[in-house]
């Protein structure tokens, strides 16, 4: 028999594809559970229950690997320092995950000898692009299995086929949500979410369910660009990542509701909720502005939206992605400081300070108070030679029609 590595999440596609590998391929199939800070307390008893839901559908093995700081701290981090929301909005939740979880794909398919990796993926996502072009990238010699784009089920279908097999899950016909969490966030779509006008029901938020009563206001600390205390306590990252978000979230801060261009030509309608990742962006941000020299920022500015792309498709392990880490890693020499924000009800955020023992802002080239060191009589020749070439334009073809 062959041995094909899985994908598995313990949801709905990659439960009953465990048993259609076994079943259509004449597999051993060996789930593979990659924590990514994803909340395992949402199976009754945590990662054990998703073993036994992945042996119950049909596994020889199922392994869980812990990847939440490397999660947080070669994946989240770096996206931080890249400042990276795809379309300007999407803080990249599944995408930065998705890398994660095929290193470990390709490791364990080593491990165990298999010759191909599979997950759970339709035709119409990003993550097939991910999880393809990522395994390729790093093991060419591997077949990559989609069963989703093979097996020709819905989601209600698919329902019914867990039923025969007696495959324990926690999706119904009534609620057919489709789920993605990990450390930087959590993605809900389809059942209501598929219609744009529809707004989308108060239950399906976790991490933003506005238990908070009162404004929330942290200080989070960066070095060299990356977040490494907040009020003080230096944390690991995956631990400052999830206690900032439940604060944040707390007060409904950290939603976005959009319509996104998939890379297969779909537009989208995604609900996110992403309080830790949008509060160490806003903040990060907000310190780069401190920090950064004029042209190095505005170039970083043109930049990060390439970076965010490449991400988002799939490019994780690329060398236009890699070239562009390096320059990332050089920019945040400096972003060293403090960020204070407050985090207002219902689900609102604001920087109310920041500070840096290198910041680039001077007070006294700033301010108009008595303090000013400013020489403003350097002023006058700087904007004559600034619009020379205007006003030469201007005296010589008849400046503007």
């Amino acid at each position: 028999m062959r041995r094909i590595v899985l994908a598995y999440s313990g949801g709905l596609d990659t439960s009953v594809a465990v048993r259609w590998l076994t079943e259509q391929m004449d597999a051993e199939v060996i789930a593979v559970a990659v924590d990514v800070g994803q909340e395992a307390d949402r199976f009754a008893e945590g990662w054990d229950t998703l073993r036994d839901r992945a042996i119950a559908a049909g596994a020889v093995e199922a392994v869980v690997v812990d990847a939440r700081q490397e999660m947080a701290e070669e994946y989240c981090f770096p996206a931080i320092r890249a400042n990276a929301r795809y379309e300007g909005k999407y803080p990249l939740v599944s995408a930065l995950s998705r890398p994660v979880i095929v290193h470990h794909l390709v490791r364990l398919a080593r491990v165990h000898g298999a010759d191909a990796v599979a997950h759970g993926c339709t035709g119409k996502g990003n993550d097939q692009v991910r999880f393809e072009v990522g395994t390729r990238a790093l093991a060419p010699d591997l077949e990559v299995i989609a069963p989703a784009r093979v097996w020709g089920l819905n989601r209600e279908q698919c329902v019914e086929y867990a039923a025969k097999w007696n495959i324990p899950i926690e999706v119904t016909k009534e609620k057919l949500y489709s789920i993605d969490e990990n450390l930087w966030g959590k993605s809900i779509e389809c059942g209501v979410l598929e219609d744009p006008w529809a707004e989308p029901p108060e239950d399906i938020y976790t991490m933003t369910a506005r238990t908070a009563t009162s404004p929330v206001e942290v200080v989070i600390g960066f070095e060299e660009g990356v977040p490494v205390s907040l009020d003080g306590d230096r944390l690991p990252g995956h631990e400052l990542v999830t206690r900032i978000g439940r604060l944040a979230g707390a007060t409904g801060f950290g939603r976005l509701d959009m319509v996104e261009n998939r890379r297969v030509g779909i537009k989208s309608r995604e609900i996110y909720e992403s309080p830790g990742a949008l509060a160490l962006l806003l903040a990060h941000g907000h310190l780069e502005d401190l920090t950064l020299e004029h042209d190095l920022a505005h170039e970083k500015a043109r930049l990060e939206p390439r970076w965010a792309e490449l991400v988002y498709d799939g490019y994780w392990f690329s060398p236009l992605k890699q070239a562009l880490d390096a320059f990332m890693i050089e920019s945040q020499r400096h972003v060293t400081g403090e960020v204070r924000v407050r985090f207002e009800l219902p689900g609102t955020g604001v920087v109310t300070g920041r500070r840096s023992p290198v910041a680039l802002y001077d007070r006294g080239l700033a301010t108009y108070d008595a303090g000013d060191t400013f020489r403003h009589e350097d002023a006058e020749g700087f904007v004559r030679l600034w619009g020379l070439g205007v006003a030469t334009w201007a005296a010589r073809q008849g400046g503007h029609p």
